[in-house]
């Protein structure tokens, strides 16, 4: 008797696990409300890649970076080639936000890659649009992965 209840046991067990595993399929399955929907909606509106005040932002930032945690003098004086990698990459249920890549030229006379994001409510207190930028090379922290990793979509 018992022999053939493990038996059955046995024989049901594959298609127990293989039901589970179509149900957790199933549950990953998102259903993506855009983000201007919600009850305090986003407008889905911020700054495009090439915008002076997004550049000007990265600079300053850089700068003030640079000087007060690593005792440097180094600053980004120009870009080129700025170019928008993707709008929204992750969906529009997400916060909105456009990843950027542009060329840096530096006071060093080097030329870097800087990856950026620029995204709606990502500034100060949430009010405002923001950027977080990474300039390949210079994360001396690592704190966006090798070669700025993180900062891509």
């Amino acid at each position: 008797m018992r022999r053939s209840l493990l038996a059955a046991v046995l024989l049901a067990l594959p298609g127990v696990i293989g039901s589970a595993g179509a149900e957790a399929r199933h549950y990953n399955v998102r259903n993506a409300d855009p983000a201007e929907t919600r009850t305090i909606p986003f407008t889905g509106r911020y700054p495009a890649c090439q915008d002076p005040a997004v550049l000007s932002r990265i600079q300053s930032r850089f700068a003030h970076r640079e000087a007060g945690y690593w005792n440097s003098g180094l600053t980004i004086v120009g870009f080129d080639h700025v170019r928008t990698l993707a709008h929204r990459p992750w969906g529009p249920d997400f916060v909105p936000r456009g990843f950027c890549s542009a060329r840096a030229h530096m006071s060093d006379g080097r030329i870097r890659r800087v990856d950026y994001a620029v995204g709606e409510d990502l500034g100060t207190l949430g009010v405002t649009w923001g950027v977080t930028w990474c300039v390949s090379g210079l994360d001396r922290n690592y704190a966006f992965g090798a070669d700025c990793r993180a900062a891509r979509p």
